[in-house]
């Protein structure tokens, strides 16, 4: 058997749910496309986006001779598993962190193949999304999919609830058939569904407004006006996908992966009152690690002023002492949505001044 479909065979084995070969180079059209994407301030605060572009256009960067890739599709559709007793379990997490980091699942995977491709005489080298690598243009590439008008991959089996990891490898490219053809045809569902506006009208997203970023990658206040549209979602945000016709038919199919019920549905208090070592510890092998304790306490707070959930007032009280000044300002704004004027007035005096202009900003929207 040929080393290619050697390696496509073992994916398949080790859990991947599509795979395909890309040539191993980014077109120029796709470059400088991502190019003006960046200079546009669309990447919002993700600065090494910026430094990792021409590693990002150039795979030979990553592994010398470089000529082939091997594309892996892994599902992440899963069955809302059981909710657990107690606690405030109060708010949406995205379904790829629902499972235990997903960087950690596919590793052992890439070695494998890392390995099996070696014994071959085959030079390679994996990744999934912690490298410089442009994995949803690699997985088009590979037919695997095609890039949906929310900028996600889309795949008709598999919806747009996938993970991709690549193996870059200097297998020579065989040529093969023409790319996947664009299915999205006039539906905008994506388009018109984001809460807070964040999809573009040429298949991308501005990060500046997304919620995934806003929730994971951003640090500090999230900024007022986007906070309503946030909603219920406490980690990332899976609208998009959801409403895709091609999620809707996919169904449940993760099989790699599999739901944790602490992690579809955390426990908010676990988010208070403990230091950012024991949270990395209760935490440990969960996506929740990357936006850390004051992230994600920021992030609970801007959920119940949303929803107004009577169970986490316990966990404003706590927001309005933390020695955060970026929860304490979410917590500002929460009472303010509560309309307790009092513990809002209270944070007006923080020791921290720019929790105190806050807070006396948001007074001045709480119904009298």
């Amino acid at each position: 058997m040929k080393a290619r479909e050697a390696l496509t065979a073992r994916a398949l084995s080790l859990g991947a749910d599509a795979v395909g070969w890309a040539p191993a180079r980014i077109p120029v059209d796709a470059v400088t496309e991502y190019a003006a994407w960046l200079a546009a301030g669309r990447h919002a605060g993700m600065e090494y986006l910026e430094r990792q572009l021409p590693v990002r256009a150039d795979p030979a960067q990553r592994l010398p001779g470089a000529a082939s890739v091997l594309v892996l599709a892994v599902s992440h559709a899963f069955v809302p598993p059981p909710r657990p007793a107690g606690g405030v379990r109060v708010g949406r997490v995205a379904r790829y962190a629902w499972t235990p980091d997903y960087h950690e699942q596919l590793a052992p995977v890439l070695t494998r193949l890392e390995e099996e491709a070696a014994q071959v005489g085959v030079r390679a080298r994996g990744y999934v999304d912690h490298g410089p690598v442009m994995e949803r243009l690699l997985a088009g590439g590979a037919g695997i999919g095609w890039r949906g008008k929310s900028g996600m991959l889309l795949n008709t089996s598999l919806g747009a609830f996938t993970t991709l990891a690549v193996l870059l490898t200097d297998l020579p490219f065989e040529q093969e058939g023409p790319l996947h053809p664009d299915r999205c045809g006039r539906c905008t569902r994506c388009v018109s569904a984001c809460p807070t506006a964040a999809i573009g009208p040429d298949h991308a997203i501005d990060a500046r407004r997304c919620i995934s970023y806003l929730t994971i990658e951003h640090r500090g206040p999230v900024p007022e006006g986007l906070r309503p549209g946030i909603g219920e979602w406490l980690f990332g945000c899976d609208v998009c996908s959801e409403v895709c016709p091609w999620s809707v038919r996919a169904g449940p199919l993760a099989r790699l992966f599999s739901a944790q019920p602490e992690f579809a549905w955390p426990d908010l208090t676990r988010f208070f009152g403990v230091s950012e070592r024991q949270f990395e510890r209760e935490w440990a092998g969960s996506a929740f690690l990357r936006p850390r304790r004051k992230g994600m306490a920021r992030n609970a707070l801007t959920v119940l002023g949303n929803t107004r959930a009577p169970q986490g007032w316990p966990l404003l009280l706590a927001g309005a002492e933390d020695p955060a000044w970026e929860v304490r300002e979410a917590a500002a704004w929460a009472f303010a949505r509560w309309g307790e004027t009092a513990h809002l007035r209270a944070l007006e005096h923080d020791s921290d001044e720019r929790v105190g202009a806050a807070a006396l900003r948001f007074s001045s929207s709480v119904p009298l």
